[in-house]
């Protein structure tokens, strides 16, 4: 695992940069979403149209699904981690707040990932370039969504803390997962399994708290942001990320976080033309020298060999 090192393939930045673009429209479907469709409810389409599309992948490609025993305990854990707890505070958070304040909390992650992978694993431990990179990195997504978002920082602080603790929840999710390769499940039988078990969570939830059938039918530009949501930025997102996990550890793969802001930016300032100000530039400055030094490649250029 390249993760054992900190130091990350060109492979696993290929899927990093993807993932970043994936994840990056996600706080924009779930913000159209919410327009006419309960968090609750939002969740369970989400989750429930990604665990569909996933397996008839499988069972287009004819994969059998052979798992261990413990991994059918393992995958609802997960699903709790990874999808109930962090979808359902984002969904509450954002009903509070705006998407730009909601994308800062989200690269609170790699803080969390820093910490947790500390305490629970051996090979990915605390080092200062680690923590330099992680603070760098945060501060540049801050430097780059701009002042108009921090100064709603201590606003609306129940929907803060939501997103941190959802945030939180994926620090713990991306440690725990790496117990599946060790039981050789493939990380599309992982993405598949951890949805599917999201959704057998979610639906008596729904059915006791929601009660869909009072409300009214989503619209249609809700059930295309749903649709998109669930599909590219959770069934495919997750196929990508738990490939990158395998490959490039815990820290790193939660390091998407800090991206997600930059291609949103930049492809805003592509399709729809929006300009570029220096502050923009300038996070993105600081974001790069994070993930520089938590990838460690440029610090050892200037040392001498080892002996």
């Amino acid at each position: 695992m390249s993760g054992q090192s900190g130091q990350m393939s060109k492979r696993d930045w290929g899927i990093l940069l993807l993932l970043s673009v994936v994840w990056g429209g996600s706080f924009f479907f779930i913000e159209i979403g919410l327009q006419s469709v309960a968090p609750l409810t939002l969740v369970l389409i989400r989750v429930s149209l990604a665990a569909a599309a996933l397996w008839l992948f499988v069972s287009i490609r004819g994969q059998k699904a052979k798992l261990p025993p413990e991994a059918l305990l393992a995958f609802l854990f997960l699903a709790l981690l990874n999808n109930v707890f962090p979808f359902m505070l984002f969904a509450y958070g954002q009903t509070e707040i705006a998407s730009g304040l909601a994308s800062i909390l989200n690269a609170t992650t790699p803080i969390w990932g820093v910490v947790v992978a500390h305490i629970f694993t051996k090979d990915e431990r605390m080092t200062p370039a680690k923590v330099a990179g992680v603070l760098l990195g945060f501060g540049g997504v801050a430097v780059m969504i701009g002042a108009d978002f921090l100064r709603e920082i201590g606003a609306q602080v129940a929907a803060q803390v939501a997103c941190l603790m959802a945030t939180f929840c994926y620090a713990l999710a991306g440690v725990f997962a790496r117990r599946f390769r060790r039981m050789g499940v493939e990380p599309v039988m992982v993405a598949t399994g951890q949805l599917t078990a999201a959704t057998l969570v979610m639906l008596p939830l729904v059915l006791i708290f929601d009660q869909p059938w009072n409300a009214g039918a989503p619209s249609a530009q809700s059930w295309a942001a749903l649709i998109a949501l669930a599909l590219i930025c959770t069934s495919f997102a997750y196929i990508l990320y738990f490939k990158l996990l395998a490959s490039a550890g815990a820290t790193n793969s939660l390091l998407v976080t800090f991206l997600i802001p930059i291609t949103a930016i930049l492809l805003g300032a592509v399709i729809l033309g929006e300009v570029l100000e220096l502050r923009h530039f300038a996070g993105m400055a600081l974001i790069g020298c994070g993930l520089a030094a938590i990838d460690g490649r440029l610090l050892r250029l200037g040392r001498p060999a080892r002996a």
